[in-house]
């Protein structure tokens, strides 16, 4: 397996969605999927680092830290299963080291995942 180093664009959204852009989930499923399709595949253990590129609405008055990272990672993981992931045995239970971020950023333009993966 390779080192992989990429950035994927798109607005991150969660599995379930309440309120705003009920859409989005799909979309952002679509977009890992469509951004993550050609690059190596996993088959073995790995080490995952992921930095969330939230914009400025993901960080209402009443959540002022933004979403739940948890909820953000289950999306964009079962879209990598689908991908990356795919020929690994278990999936992604091949992560067996994982560290994830979420920082703010200004624009729609700039949101998305960075996200990198290390061979063990």
């Amino acid at each position: 397996m390779s080192y992989i180093n990429i950035k994927i664009k798109g607005i991150p959204y969660s599995k379930t969605k309440v309120r705003g852009n009920l859409e989005g989930p799909k979309d952002w499923e679509k977009a890992i999927i469509a951004q993550t399709k050609d690059l190596p595949r996993v088959a073995g253990p790995c080490t995952m680092r992921i930095t969330f590129l939230m914009p400025p609405d993901k960080y209402p008055a009443d959540f002022p830290y933004g979403p739940d990272l948890d909820n953000q990672l289950k999306m964009f993981q079962d879209a990598l299963n689908k991908t990356v992931f795919r020929d690994a045995p278990g999936g992604d239970s091949c992560i067996i080291s994982l560290e994830v971020s979420k920082v703010r950023v200004a624009s729609y333009e700039e949101s998305g995942v960075h996200l990198e993966i290390l061979p063990h």
